[in-house]
Parts: C-alpha cells; sequence; structure tokens
C-alpha cells in the first residue's frame, strides 16, 4: 500500500487528478481505459482538476469508459440527490469529449435490483476489468456503501443503509433523515478489490480513525476500507489533517518513501 500525505485538501486533490490523468494518458491500447468513480464531496476537488485538464487538452476522455460505485434505490436520474444528477452535474457535463455511451451508472429506479446488479458485474468484466477505481471512504471507513461488516468479498448488490449514513447524508435532503433513502444499489468490496489499482482520498479531522483503521488496523469487516491491505495496487491519497491518528512512525515513514510525491 502507498500512502500519499499532502498539506491539504487542495494539493491532495491536484496529485489524485494528475495520476489518475498519467494512468490514461499512459494507456495505449486499443481497448477503453475502465475508471471507477465515485460520489461525495471526497472527490469534487479531482473532478475540477480533470476538468480543468481536459479542456486544456492536457488529458482526454475519448476513450475512458467509467462505472460509479453506486446509486440510490429509488431515486430517479432527474433528482438533485441522485448520484447520477451529481455525475453529470460535477463531472461528466464539463469534459468535452466524454461519450454517454461509456458512462455506466447503476439504475436506481430499477425494477429488478439484482437482476441490475448481476448486470452491472457482467459489463465491467465485458471491458477486462477495471483499470483503476477511485474512491472515498465515510468516517466508519466504509468504500461505497459497503457499511462496515460488509463482506470483504462481496459482489455489486442491494445495500441497506445504516442509521448513521441516512443521518449524515441527510444534510443533502433538507437535514431529514427519513427523507434518505433505506437502501442503495453499490459495487462490493471485491468489486472494487478486483480492480487493478484502487486510488482513495481520505481528507478532513472527522476520517482520521477511517484512515488509521486503514493503515494501521487489522483486516475487519468492521472497517471494510481495511481491506485495501490486501490490494497489491493500492493507494491513499490523503491530506495532513486525516492524519491525526496515524502512528508517529507511520506518519514519518510514509512522508519519507513519498518525498517525491509531495507538492
Amino acid at each position: 500500500m502507498r500512502v500519499v500525505i499532502q498539506e491539504n485538501y487542495e494539493k491532495m486533490s491536484r496529485w489524485a487528478a494528475s495520476y489518475i490523468a498519467g494512468k490514461i494518458n499512459a494507456h495505449k491500447e486499443k481497448r477503453p481505459f475502465v475508471l471507477g468513480l465515485p460520489t461525495g464531496s471526497s472527490p469534487i476537488g479531482v473532478y475540477r482538476e480533470l476538468i480543468a485538464m481536459n479542456k486544456a487538452g492536457k488529458v482526454s476522455f475519448a476513450n475512458v469508459v467509467t462505472f460509479n460505485m453506486d446509486e440510490y434505490l429509488g431515486l430517479p436520474k432527474t433528482h438533485d440527490q441522485s448520484y447520477w444528477y451529481f455525475m453529470h452535474d460535477n463531472f461528466f457535463n464539463h469534459l468535452v469529449d466524454m461519450k454517454a455511451e461509456n458512462i455506466n451508472i447503476l439504475n436506481g429506479m430499477t425494477e429488478d435490483p439484482e437482476g441490475e446488479c448481476r448486470r452491472y458485474e457482467e459489463k465491467i468484466a465485458s471491458y477486462g476489468g477495471i483499470d483503476l477505481f477511485m474512491g472515498g471512504i465515510g468516517v466508519d471507513g466504509h468504500l461505497a456503501f459497503n457499511e462496515p461488516f460488509t463482506s470483504l468479498s462481496s459482489r455489486t448488490g442491494v445495500r441497506d443503509l445504516t442509521t448513521d449514513t441516512r443521518i449524515v447524508n441527510s444534510r443533502f435532503f433538507g437535514n431529514d433523515p427519513e427523507k434518505v433513502p433505506a437502501k442503495a444499489l453499490s459495487v462490493g468490496i471485491g468489486t472494487v478489490t478486483d480492480s487493478r489499482e484502487v486510488l482513495v482520498l481520505i481528507s478532513g479531522h472527522n476520517k482520521a480513525r477511517a484512515l488509521a483503521a486503514t493503515v494501521e488496523g487489522s483486516v475487519s469487516q468492521k472497517w471494510t476500507c481495511s481491506a485495501l491491505q490486501m490490494h497489491n495496487g493500492a493507494i491513499i491519497a490523503c491530506d495532513e489533517a486525516a492524519c491525526g491518528e496515524l502512528t508517529v512512525d507511520t506518519y514519518k515513514y510514509f512522508l519519507d518513501i513519498e518525498r517525491k510525491e509531495r507538492l
């Protein structure tokens, strides 16, 4: 596992965007570069940087296929809190060469949730898997909507959202947790760790325990983020504020080993 520590959120976002763009630009195969993407506050800065790079001609999305991590069950695309809406509003609509047919997001209005999830896994496989999956984690360490105690080998499926998650997300629903959907469709931990590389963004003091659990804790279903310890291509991009629970030795080790990546 690599842990790249930047001074603040802006520098973390800039580094992550540059890393992703570099991987896309280095992809010389005829098949598309397959990119997994998250929603939430963590990737906003990365999306802004990638949009700017795309408009400046520094990276093209013409040969990129995307798969999003999750979607609320029961929200239509037109709902301003659906993840389909979020991704188009914050990213896809601003790219100059992203092809609509290359965008894959789980259908929250499906009448067959299990079938939708199965087809999603099959479509990922049809492209030869995901090259790089970017993600963020919750304060309890959940990846996508894989709440604590989700199997670390789980695949795309229907997830029940915990009360804590609904409370945290209620800020987008008029601060009313009851308005937050109780279920979501989500890629599994196994889906994410099958990717060739996983780049997880962790920023802020409120994510410090989750970062420590990801890097230093035991591999456990309680912290689904800890599954990244078993991945040979896992990278954590974080800011100083998120490092508050790391031991001094761990913090100094990664500052030293990744010193060339410091912006």
